[in-house]
């Protein structure tokens, strides 16, 4: 970080020190309410969790972060975190779904649970192929989910204590918000309540610039508290909530290894041997979890194996994003193996993300060439491979 005096370059963004204070006692207070102890359930984790993902994907082409969010695009995201923690965690010989709720099984969960029972094909599928398998059951989870958010953890979200202390967000409602005010409103018909989540000057941007450390934080914070609810080792724990989603990808990676004319998206060598072929998150998984296909790439098992979790340098930016140009060949070669595969794409989602991430790296970041090899981020070249303003 620069020295108070001359402020840091944060990708195009120039902040000041007083910007970089208020970083800073922001996080300080979110970490208080992470230390608060007296949560009984996950869903604040979650709450905060899908408030970070949703202003990394609502990213403007400018790299700017979203001012207002929605109820709905909570609910969606509240959807994708919690679906992976339906599945059963093997323990010995049993296997259950895990409680996040200190009496009985949150709401959320259970219904989530319900559905994945009752609709879903297969029920270990991703959330994705649930929602090609019953959109209308799907459309009923998200309204239930939308209403359990909206009456219950956002108007307690920022109590300390007994204390309310507003320092993400507003909303226009509180806890006498009314059930059939809600349902008119998911209905498209006139009512009194307004599903905005207002953001508080600036939030949006200390949560972009801050996700590299509040992610692993409330993931950690998260994976505890089920631990203690469960009476289970929190380190498996964390990986089973949060670890790299357990789909089969086995399907993508023939597809994408022909796309890529048989070479490894990194080192751009030859892969002899299909078996060396492996597929890669060119986000890492550990910034923000997206399985889309554009984040996708097949590497060789060496190249894969040195990336791990850090970011790309410019010259691999620049190439991968040609996925996203308009009239782009791979864009829409990749689009037909998602048709045909019936797998998950979201370029636009994918792309905000990126801009959300390398355009707040600091001036001297240290980005992934090849082999042990690191570069200083070339913010001019990804400013201009991310199309940013």
């Amino acid at each position: 970080m620069a020295s108070a005096g001359a402020g840091s370059l944060l990708g195009g963004f120039v902040t000041s020190p007083s910007e970089e204070r208020g970083a800073i006692a922001f996080a300080e207070k979110l970490l208080g309410l992470l230390e608060e102890g007296r949560y009984t359930a996950t869903y604040k984790y979650a709450v905060l969790l899908a408030l970070l993902d949703l202003c990394l994907e609502q990213t403007s082409k400018t790299g700017a972060p979203p001012r207002v969010l929605t109820t709905r695009q909570l609910a969606e995201k509240i959807l994708d975190l919690y679906w992976p923690h339906t599945l059963p965690f093997l323990r010995g010989a049993s296997a259950s779904v895990l409680r996040q709720n200190l009496r009985g099984q949150a709401e959320i969960l259970s219904a989530i649970s319900r559905f994945r029972e009752r609709y879903a094909r297969d029920p270990s599928a991703p959330l994705w192929a649930a929602r090609m398998a019953a959109p209308h059951r799907l459309e009923l989870l998200v309204r239930f989910i939308e209403w359990k958010l909206i009456e219950m953890p956002l108007p307690r979200l920022q109590i300390m204590g007994n204390t309310p202390h507003p320092f993400i967000c507003e909303i226009p409602w509180d806890q006498a918000v009314r059930q059939g005010d809600v349902r008119r409103y998911q209905e498209k018909k006139a009512g009194p309540f307004d599903n905005r989540i207002l953001l508080k000057p600036q939030v949006g941007e200390y949560l972009l610039q801050l996700n590299g450390l509040l992610r692993p934080l409330i993931q950690r914070k998260w994976a505890a508290l089920v631990a203690r609810l469960n009476g289970h080792e929190e380190d498996r724990l964390e990986e089973f909530l949060f670890g790299a989603e357990r789909i089969a990808t086995a399907k993508l990676r023939v597809p994408l290894w022909k796309l890529q004319d048989g070479r490894c998206f990194y080192c751009e060598r030859r892969i002899g041997e299909l078996d060396r072929a492996e597929l890669d998150h060119f986000i890492p998984w550990a910034r923000y979890p997206d399985d889309g296909i554009e984040n996708l790439v097949v590497a060789d098992s060496a190249c894969n194996g040195e990336k791990r979790a850090f970011l790309a340098a410019a010259q691999h930016v620049v190439r991968w994003s040609s996925r996203f140009a308009v009239r782009s060949p791979i864009g829409a070669e990749l689009a037909d193996v998602a048709e045909h595969t019936g797998w998950e794409r979201h370029p636009d989602q994918t792309l905000s993300v990126a801009r959300a991430i390398y355009l707040r790296l600091p001036h001297d970041a240290k980005l992934w060439l090849h082999g042990r090899k690191f570069v200083v981020a070339d913010r001019s070249a990804l400013g201009r491979a991310l199309g940013a303003a």
